[in-house]
C-alpha cells in the first residue's frame, strides 16, 4: 500500500471512510427532517447502507450526528432572520420572520426540534446562533424604533415562541397542519404596540439557555 507524506495510507481507506460519513449524514438529514431527532440510529445506518458499528465509529453519540447534520441546514434559520433584517420596513420584516420561522418548524420535523435545542459539540451551529442573536437584536431595536413593535418585547420572547410553536406542530401534525399559521398571526398581533398591557418580566438569557440545554439532554439521552 502506498504511503502518504505523513506516513498514513493514501489508498481509498480514508476516502471510503469519508464516503460513509457523508452517506450517514445524508441519511440522517433526510430521516430527521421527516420524523424528528428521535429516529433510531439503526434506521439511519440502514438508510445509509452501513452497519451500526460504522455509524458509531463516525459518530459516537446522537449529539455528534445531530451537530454534523445540522451544520449544513441551520443556516436556513439564519437566512430567514437575515432577510428580515434586510427589509426596509422593520415591522414588516419582523412579522414575516415570525411567520416564516413557524412555517419552517411545521415543514421540517428536525428543524422544529433543533430551533429549540442547544447543540453540543458544534462550534458551527453555535456560531450561527450567535450571528442570529446579533441580527435579531438589531431587527428588534429597529422595529421598536418604528413604534409598531411593543417596547417591552425581549429577544428571549423568540425562543419562547418557538418552544410553544414546536409543541403545537407536534400536537397538530397531520390533523390540523395550518394551525401554526393562525398561532403565528395571533402572536404577531400580540407583539404590536397598540393597546398593550404590562407583561411579567422576561426570563434571562441564562435561564433560556439552561432550559434549552435541559431539553437537549432529554431528547438525546
Amino acid at each position: 500500500m502506498t504511503g502518504s507524506a505523513d506516513g498514513l495510507p493514501s489508498s481509498g481507506l480514508r476516502a471510503d471512510a469519508e464516503r460513509n460519513r457523508q452517506r450517514i449524514i445524508d441519511a440522517a438529514e433526510e430521516l430527521f427532517a421527516r420524523s424528528g431527532l428521535e429516529v433510531p440510529l439503526e434506521d439511519i445506518a440502514q438508510h445509509a447502507g452501513v452497519g451500526i458499528a460504522t455509524l458509531y465509529r463516525r459518530f459516537p453519540t446522537r449529539a455528534d450526528l445531530v451537530a454534523a447534520t445540522f451544520e449544513r441546514t441551520i443556516s436556513t434559520y439564519a437566512k430567514i432572520v437575515s432577510a428580515a433584517l434586510g427589509d426596509p420596513d422593520p415591522w414588516r420584516g419582523f412579522s414575516a420572520m415570525i411567520t416564516e420561522l413557524c412555517d419552517l418548524q411545521a415543514a421540517d420535523a428536525a428543524l422544529k426540534d433543533l430551533m429549540t435545542l442547544s447543540v453540543p459539540n458544534s462550534t458551527v451551529v453555535e456560531n450561527f446562533r450567535a450571528q442570529v442573536r446579533d441580527d435579531l437584536l438589531t431587527l428588534i431595536t429597529r422595529a421598536q424604533a418604528t413604534g409598531r413593535l411593543r417596547a417591552d418585547f425581549d429577544i428571549t420572547d423568540i425562543p419562547m415562541l418557538l418552544l410553544a410553536n414546536a409543541g403545537l406542530v407536534t400536537a397538530t401534525r397531520g390533523g390540523a397542519p395550518g394551525a401554526g399559521r393562525r398561532f403565528a398571526a395571533y402572536m404577531i398581533q400580540s407583539f404590536r404596540s397598540e393597546a398593550t398591557q404590562p407583561l411579567p418580566a422576561p426570563p434571562t438569557q441564562e435561564q433560556i439557555t439552561r432550559s434549552l440545554s435541559t431539553s437537549s439532554d432529554r431528547s438525546w439521552a
